[in-house]
């Protein structure tokens, strides 16, 4: 996906995070039910789990984003790892709302923002710091929810991206003029 040209940090990182919503649920999107709760061994984690830890995960750092520590003591991070959401409605109910306070917190900061200071477990971080924080964590559970989906579609998977064998094609494509208008 080509991206606008910025030179705005809360710009590209909106663009960013909204990337990542969109790639995990075209990848959820194409896992059968009955998959979203399978774990391929004892120490993995479904897509379901994967979900409910970054909804979690999401809830504790964007509430109260400037004004309270990010790991809320309301928050029981290792029950994130239990009793995952037992159906497609209540996995996308809690994926969607933990992107909402995402999206919610990170769409009224201003650039002035960037430089302030918040804390995540008591540790001083500057809202840019806290930003790509989040923005590797959540590319790299959205990393693992596409792999599972992958896995589980099997032949019926769709490319999220530039299907193998295409890369020359694509680059044709985005390599060739304008057409005329």
């Amino acid at each position: 996906m080509a991206q606008k040209f910025t030179t705005s940090y809360l710009a590209d990182s909106i663009v960013l995070l909204r990337q990542y919503k969109s790639l995990g649920e075209r990848a959820i999107q194409q896992t059968p039910d009955e998959a979203l709760t399978v774990v391929l061994d004892p120490q993995s984690n479904s897509i379901a789990t994967i979900v409910k830890h970054l909804a979690g995960n999401m809830r504790s750092r964007w509430t109260g984003f400037l004004t309270s520590d990010g790991e809320k003591p309301d928050r029981h991070r290792d029950t994130e790892f239990e009793d995952p959401p037992r159906s497609r409605e209540e996995l996308l109910r809690i994926w969607e709302e933990g992107w909402r306070l995402v999206f919610a917190a990170v769409e009224n900061l201003t650039e002035a923002d960037l430089a302030r200071t918040i804390t995540i477990r008591t540790e001083p971080h500057s809202v840019m710091q806290a930003i790509n924080r989040q923005l590797a964590h959540y590319a790299y559970h959205v990393g693992q929810i596409v792999y599972l989906a992958r896995h589980f579609a099997g032949d019926r998977w769709q490319s999220l991206s530039i299907p193998r064998g295409k890369s020359a094609e694509f680059n044709a494509r985005s390599l060739s003029p304008d057409p005329p208008r």
